[in-house]
């Protein structure tokens, strides 16, 4: 069956179209930003699992390492905001409490 001029332009108005539409990684991180720490780092060890065991084809390889790297983001920015809400406990000269301030981890 031969396209017909219409069914060529229709393609190439759909190919225009769809230049705005967010690549895939950006659907992929929305779902990573709603894990938890935890959930986000054994799907992470998951993966790296699969990419050391050298079974995965090309193709899924990038497309996992790429998931990973968002998930390894995810765990970064869980562990920032860990960090700014812990709190150093300052002493007294007498080694007694004497509040609390932002803990420096730098």
């Amino acid at each position: 069956m031969t396209p017909c001029p219409d069914d060529n332009q229709k393609a190439a108005n759909d190919m225009t179209e769809n230049t705005n539409v967010p690549p895939k990684a950006d659907a992929a991180g929305d779902d990573i930003a709603r894990l938890g720490f935890e959930a986000a780092l054994r799907e992470l060890e998951e993966i790296v699992e699969k990419l050391e065991g050298g079974e995965v084809e090309l193709e899924e390889s990038i497309r996992i390492y790429e998931r990973g790297e968002h998930l390894k983001q995810q765990c970064q920015s869980l562990l920032r905001a860990a960090e700014a809400r812990i709190e150093k406990i300052t002493l007294k000269a007498d080694g007694t409490p004497d509040g609390s301030e932002p803990l420096d981890v730098e």
